[in-house]
């Protein structure tokens, strides 16, 4: 069992530690661990304090960048950050916390380690909690979408979406069926958000590049279709700006269905509210997060839609030695005059909370006094797609190439370490001079079936109870 207890005082003279737990390796847990290790250097130095990050993941991903590399501008590499290498005054715990008992002080934790022992989860104890396990996606009880979705929320699922859109590229080029060319060749996504219009129109740039190299696939044989329930999209950016974006995605023949829900994708076919029936075998859920399932598994206050209660100081409310920022975290906007206004959960209200959270731990523990958070939203950018995008900033509205190359460069100031900056503007410089990949490397999913298959075990999707239809990687099942 691992106790923070255990640090504190155990050899006589030693003056007793502090030890701060930091749940997520996000935006909220790593910005907040990087700046508490460059302010409390002296105290991580001489044992004073213990910072313990506990992530289910060794590195951060800049969500931002999801588009760009599923459309292959960006190695996935470079859209992750190690936390290794980024918190060195830290100790990195990979697992999963699955309570938290503040009045305790104790989470519990399953690791890699406890699943190998077979011994369960272990208790881990701490003094000061910063929790900030970030958000999931929100799904619906649509018939079929655990079966056939897909998400965009991590790396591995957009290097995932782009293996797979090429690979139905592939299926539809050799099938000599029209109806399993017309379901590979149509992709249905779900959600009018940043993630779901930016993922939808690289991905649509990239199919686009891509068809070139198929003898018997042309750009118009692709059928992109967007489904919002609401009666507009990217509702950050404006009504304007949004009412563009969707008469640019129209012009590229990208279907935009407003007002709209996805009422069923069994059977491989997508069902909407208006009666369309589109038979597909790609569902790309983006419609909205949920906060993570870890805040009802601990004894802190939530609000009516699941996030912690906190103050303006980013404590938890009511509750002593709780901190909290980000998608998990219901902070008073300082700055509206609308009462009982909250901070939107974006990475521009993320980044910006774990400075003054840093800092308010800092001064905790110095017995300083605690500052608000108060950040007036600037506005948002959005891409369309290589050279295209909207953006209302400082009240400025920008469209088209300018819109575009404000996004790339707000974003490339955002991601963290210079290392992350130099790697991505290389990419992008040699993404304009070269061609785009067009490879899909859907069988990385699968590194062992080749193996096996020759030991005399049968290739992942091949079976005698394979679906008809079935993908060759089974990987997706859409």
């Amino acid at each position: 069992m691992v106790k923070a207890a255990n640090l504190r005082g155990t050899t006589p003279g030693t003056p007793p530690s502090t030890s701060i737990l930091v749940v997520g390796g996000g935006y909220v847990g790593m910005y907040t661990a990087l700046r508490l290790q460059r302010k409390l250097k002296q105290e991580l130095d001489s044992g004073q304090v213990e910072i313990v990050v506990i992530t289910p993941d060794p590195y951060m991903t800049y969500q931002p960048f999801l588009p760009e590399a599923a459309a292959g501008n960006i190695s996935p590499r470079h859209v992750v950050v190690p936390l290794r290498r980024v918190l060195k005054s830290c100790k990195i715990l990979l697992g999963e916390a699955k309570a938290i008992d503040h009045a305790k002080r104790t989470a519990t934790v399953a690791t890699l380690a406890t699943a190998e022992e077979g011994t369960g989860p272990v208790e881990i104890t701490y003094d000061e909690l910063v929790i900030a396990p970030g958000s999931i996606s929100r799904t619906l009880p649509v018939p079929g979408l655990a079966e056939h979705g897909i998400g965009f929320k991590t790396v591995e699922e957009a290097i995932g979406l782009r293996n797979h859109v090429i690979e139905q590229m592939d299926i539809a080029s050799s099938t000599r069926d029209p109806a399993i060319r017309d379901a590979a060749l149509t992709f249905v996504f779900v959600g009018g958000g940043y993630a779901g219009v930016e993922a939808l129109a690289e991905l649509e740039d990239m199919a686009r590049y891509t068809a070139r190299y198929y003898h018997n696939i042309k750009p118009d044989d692709l059928k992109w279709i967007l489904v919002e329930a609401s009666n507009r999209i990217l509702p950050e950016v404006g009504e304007e700006m949004g009412k563009y974006a969707i008469r640019e995605l129209r012009a590229r023949n990208i279907d935009v269905r407003l007002e709209t829900r996805l009422d069923s994708c069994e059977d491989r076919v997508a069902l909407l509210s208006d009666g369309s029936r589109f038979p597909t075998r790609t569902v790309v859920w983006t419609a909205g997060v949920k906060p993570a399932p870890l805040l009802a598994a601990t004894d802190l206050p939530l609000n009516e839609r699941g996030r912690l209660k906190c103050t303006a100081q980013l404590t938890v409310a009511g509750v002593d030695h709780a901190w909290a920022a980000g998608d998990a975290a219901a902070v008073p906007d300082v700055t509206s005059d609308e009462p009982g206004k909250e901070t939107a959960p974006n990475a521009q209200h993320a980044v910006r909370q774990t400075k003054v959270l840093a800092e308010n731990i800092v001064a905790s523990l110095r017995g300083e006094p605690l500052k608000e958070y108060a950040h007036k939203y600037v506005g948002s950018v959005a891409s369309l797609g290589l050279h295209k995008g909207v953006a209302h900033v400082y009240g400025r509205k920008l469209k088209g190439y300018p819109a575009w190359l404000m996004h790339r460069v707000y974003h490339l100031s955002r991601v963290p370490t210079f290392n992350r900056k130099a790697r991505v503007l290389a990419e992008w410089t040699l993404s304009g001079l070269f061609k785009r990949e067009i490879v899909s490397l859907g069988s990385l999913e699968h590194p062992r079936a080749e193996f096996e298959l020759a030991a005399g075990g049968r290739r992942p999707g091949h079976g005698p109870d394979t679906p008809k239809g079935g993908s060759h990687d089974g990987s997706r099942g859409t």
